[in-house]
């Protein structure tokens, strides 16, 4: 397994997956400076979220390398960024750096050449409780967009941008495969879109 250095961005409900893209508005000084080095050296950048509080926050072990596919520098030093994923990496140790921004020694999990599938079965019940969920959340959904979706894009980009907590997320990432994810995401759905007394849903 390749193993290389990567500077990241621990994000808790940040999720970026191979093959997909995630806009992201950089603003504090030292990921500002994170975003200049990747830019001055190879564009990389390691996605990951803190597990739990702390300072620095403990890491969970598996994240996502982004290289950087757009970049808007704002007069003030912001930038506005789009992620786009192209490996999954397990972290191998952290490096001691003088860096503003943390760096690691990441393992990259090599990326399987085609996209996966699902079964129409596993298709149809996650786009069935997607459908659900999202009325029921009050989102405004272009479903005709949705359909034309490959299964890849579709598990991941829900995977992505769905309201879950940062361990739930973790789990989404962890999943061993599209299969499993999209069940996951049905499971997460249905838990998280609980209904209260009021018939309202709620998040908790």
């Amino acid at each position: 397994m390749t193993t290389t250095r990567l500077s990241i961005f621990p994000l808790a409900g940040a999720l970026l997956f191979p093959r997909m893209h995630l806009p992201l508005h950089i603003f504090e000084p030292r990921y500002c400076a994170m975003v200049s080095d990747a830019m001055a050296r190879d564009r990389r950048i390691g996605m990951i979220q803190p597990r739990g509080d702390g300072e620095p926050p403990p890491l969970f072990d598996l994240g996502c390398v982004g290289r950087i596919a757009e970049v808007e520098a704002l007069d003030d030093g912001r930038y506005n960024i789009v992620l786009e994923g192209t490996a999954l990496f397990r972290v191998a140790r952290e490096l001691e750096v003088t860096t503003p921004f943390r760096q690691i020694e990441a393992e990259l999990i090599p990326l399987p050449h085609e996209s996966e599938t699902l079964s129409l079965g596993h298709r149809a019940a996650l786009e069935t409780e997607s459908r659900r969920f999202a009325d029921a959340q009050g989102y405004a959904v272009d479903w005709d967009s949705v359909a034309r979706l490959d299964d890849e894009a579709l598990v991941n980009g829900i995977a992505q941008i769905a309201p879950f907590d940062a361990a739930a997320k973790q789990a989404l990432l962890e999943a061993p495969d599209l299969a499993a994810r999209s069940e996951l995401i049905v499971q997460l759905m249905q838990f998280f879109g609980r209904h209260d007394g009021e018939d309202r849903v709620t998040l908790q």
